[in-house]
């Protein structure tokens, strides 16, 4: 980063293009309640924290729930789906209450920049999505539903978070199992759900 970062510099470009780098959510330690989310390694974080503040630039994020509810018992799936029909989490720290497990998950990244000194920071959601086939309530309704919703519910303090879904394609030749399974669309580019990106 601080290569690129000095390239930019050096054409003039370093206000218009900013350099970043994603983390996995895995990254953050007790993540519930979302409050109590602090970085699991300071000593890897520290330093791309200070870059990215430095440059002014966001920290991008994997926020994966279809991996949160299939690697954590007692995560109820409509709580992963965005279709809790009312508060489902309530952290015990701040009273804050969530519906859905995104929110959830971005708060607690949120909770270990601000630990790490960096409240303010904005996130980029750099990839988000739920399998369509090869595990757990991995059906293409499921994926829909999350797809559909994510697009609707994605905001954080009244403004909107930059997200990116994951993926456009099937990924027909990687191993079996739901790394397969991310895309919007087959590897013959037939949509497997509508989507409205209006």
């Amino acid at each position: 980063m601080q290569n690129i970062q000095s390239a930019l510099q050096s054409a003039n470009l370093a206000g218009k293009v900013k350099v970043s780098t994603a983390i996995d959510s895995g990254f953050i330690a007790n993540s519930f309640p979302p409050s109590n989310g602090v970085f699991s390694s300071s000593t890897y974080m520290n330093p791309i924290i200070n870059f990215l503040r430095n440059n002014g630039s966001p920290l991008l994020v994997n926020i994966y729930p279809y991996l949160a509810y299939t690697g954590t018992p007692g995560i109820n799936l409509n709580y992963a789906l965005f279709t809790s029909p009312g508060t489902v989490v309530t952290d015990s720290n701040n009273g804050l209450q969530y519906q859905n497990l995104f929110d959830a998950l971005v708060d607690a990244v949120y909770a270990a920049l601000a630990r790490a000194g960096t409240p303010q920071m904005e996130i980029v959601v750099s990839e988000s999505g739920w399998p369509s086939a090869g595990g757990n309530e991995t059906t293409i309704s499921n994926a829909g539903t999350y797809y559909r919703n994510l697009m609707r519910t994605s905001r954080k303090r009244g403004q909107a978070i930059e997200t990116y879904l994951f993926a456009m394609f099937d990924e027909n030749l990687k191993s079996a199992g739901v790394e397969q399974h991310f895309g919007i669309f087959t590897p013959n580019q037939q949509p497997k759900y509508q989507l409205n990106f209006s």
